[in-house]
């Protein structure tokens, strides 16, 4: 499963593990462990999901560093993936003779080597250098610690406090000062109304936005750019 846009929730064995966007969830067919998966209440999902078998998979599966209890894969590329997704689909509905069929496996062959890719890349570096390079990459959206935890592989108190050592703050602390980052900049550099801005960090809410902004700079973000540009 592929989720392009709000989030979930997944559960093997009795655990469950939240979902966000731009992840996806990789479930072995061959464990026998009972498992469900469902959309957030508040924030439902957009997901792509398809079922793959074959003699490769579990080679495949494994070099994705997927198990049971680490089903979870946090994406760079999703729009890359979602293409692959969309191409293999399309393809199958236009008919299933056996040369469509050879073309869809080898779609989903680089589906699967993609997420492998994919879950190689983010690991280079520390547990910390991953969490802070998957936060400059998601300034738009919402982090909620434990999924940004299991995503690079270290429990949420350890995560806080690699964090703390660093930066001197927590991981949301760290979070909203990247957002207010490129808050800063958008407002130095473009015409964006302030509720653009906001919409472009993730607060569609133009209120709390500038309470957040006037909190961390002293002055609302009218004000603020209004003693940049003169």
């Amino acid at each position: 499963m592929l989720c392009t846009a709000g989030s979930g929730w997944v559960e093997v064995a009795g655990v469950r593990m939240r979902v966000e966007k731009s992840t996806a969830v990789v479930l072995p067919g061959n464990t026998g462990l009972p498992h469900a998966y469902g959309a957030d209440e508040d924030d439902p999902w957009t997901i792509w999901w398809c079922h793959v078998r074959g003699t490769d998979v579990p080679e495949l599966i494994a070099e994705a560093g997927v198990s049971p209890d680490r089903p979870l894969i946090g994406l760079i590329a999703v729009d890359r993936l979602t293409a692959v997704l969309d191409e293999l689909i399309s393809a199958l509905e236009r008919d299933q003779s056996p040369a469509r069929l050879v073309a869809t496996a080898g779609m989903a062959w680089r589906l699967l080597t993609s997420l492998a890719v994919d879950r190689r890349s983010p690991e280079q570096g520390t547990p910390l250098e991953q969490a802070m390079r998957f936060l400059e990459e998601r300034i738009d959206g919402a982090i909620r610690v434990p999924h940004l935890a299991a995503v690079v592989g270290v429990s949420s108190s350890q995560l806080s406090k690699l964090f703390r050592e660093a930066t001197g703050g927590g991981v949301l602390a760290h979070h909203l000062a990247l957002k207010m980052a490129r808050a800063r900049r958008l407002l130095d550099t473009t015409d964006l109304s302030v509720k653009q801005v906001g919409q472009e960090i993730g607060m569609s809410d133009q209120f709390y936005f500038s309470r957040q902004f006037s909190r961390l700079h002293g002055s609302s973000p009218s004000a603020y750019r209004s003693e940049r540009k003169g």
